[in-house]
């Protein structure tokens, strides 16, 4: 199993004795998906402001450092080149393609939309680090807007290959054709107390990560990250999904994101009030307000006060759910990291499904 471990922007640790020490004191067992002649590898992570998962080192030859974002919600792999001229790459860890002996260019221009931002890209091929020995397609951005100030470099999509803008097949689909990870899987635990860091694993399950059975839910439909879901409720009350909907499981969203009314009617509820781009409540609200239950295929989830109101700099607490600003006819919510860190997931592309259990 590859594993990467995730290190917060406030309690970082630091150099290679951290990693072994790492090493040393979590012997892995792997669960039933699991090889035992599955190989171990671990690179340093960065959560981003507690929040926003995952800054992450990714290795390009030349040898290189660039924070990245796993992300489940896209499919493409991009990072700044030397030449970048957006305001946004001004911060960035650049790549300088002329330092590769390996690095070959398209013509293959494409544009990706995200929901902060967007970035111009051209598809280029290079060897990336340890992870994947053969040329690896990915993108060097020549233009980036929404970006600007915002502590990563580029995004690494985990999303399924008909995702991609730019056409390239994705790393980990690389991983798994090159024979790199015995099995088709990855999996992530966000960790709460911020202490020992979130860890993302390919190849396999560690089942220490969870308590009890991982359950089980088929994808909507091969392609995409998405399930259905059956309802979220409060106080034994529907509130939204009340016929069934859809939920993106993303990694690369740090909030839980809906339509916008049904949204705002859960902000009424809580009590919060609107206030620049967030809702706020007060700080007391946290011992008073109930639960949130997302049901999946049958089973609850639920997501406490506690972990859907968060402080800000200053202190002042407010809602993570927010409206998701992307029109579709359809009723689809994003689960982000809000609900992520409460429960250990499991990304199957063998049999298209993702596994949820609470974490511990």
């Amino acid at each position: 199993i590859f594993y990467f471990e995730v290190k917060t922007m406030r309690k970082t640790l630091s150099g290679k004795n951290t990693l072994n020490n790492f090493l040393k004191e979590h012997a892995y067992s792997l669960s039933q998906i699991s090889s035992r002649e599955s190989n171990l590898t671990i690179h340093p992570l960065r959560n981003i402001m507690d929040m926003s998962i995952l800054g992450g080192w990714c290795s390009i030859e030349p040898p290189g450092e660039f924070q990245v974002v796993f992300d489940t919600g896209s499919s493409d792999l991009w990072v700044p080149p030397v030449f970048c001229q957006s305001l946004a790459c001004a911060t960035k860890s650049m790549f300088i393609h002329l330092r590769s002996s390996t690095f070959w260019h398209t013509q293959k221009f494409f544009n990706i939309k995200y929901n902060t931002g967007r970035m111009k890209g051209l598809l280029v091929y290079d060897t990336i680090g340890d992870l994947v020995s053969t040329d690896q397609p990915f993108c060097i951005s020549l233009a980036e807007v929404g970006f600007d100030g915002i502590p990563f470099d580029g995004d690494l999509g985990l999303n399924y290959p008909n995702m991609s803008f730019s056409g390239a097949i994705p790393i980990f689909d690389n991983l798994k054709n090159e024979g790199a990870i015995s099995e088709p899987v990855f999996a992530f635990y966000l960790s709460k107390d911020k202490q020992e860091g979130s860890v993302v694993m390919f190849g396999g399950v560690d089942h220490r990560y969870y308590k009890g059975e991982l359950n089980w839910v088929p994808l909507i439909q091969a392609g995409g990250w998405s399930v259905h879901m059956d309802r979220i409720s409060m106080k034994r009350k529907i509130i939204a999904c009340s016929g069934g909907c859809e939920a993106l499981v993303d990694t690369g969203t740090a909030l839980i994101k809906g339509p916008r009314r049904l949204v705002n009617n859960i902000q009424k509820l809580m009590g919060a009030t609107p206030r620049g781009s967030k809702h706020y409540v007060s700080c007391s609200a946290v011992n008073t307000l109930p639960s949130i239950i997302f049901t999946i295929n049958g089973i609850s989830y639920p997501v406490p006060a506690r972990a859907y109101i968060l402080k800000d700099s200053r202190s002042h607490c407010y809602t993570t759910f927010k409206e998701n600003t992307v029109r579709t006819s359809r009723e689809i919510w994003i689960l982000g990291d809000v609900f992520l860190r409460l429960y250990f997931s499991v990304f199957d592309r063998r049999n298209d499904r993702i596994g949820l259990a609470r974490a511990v």
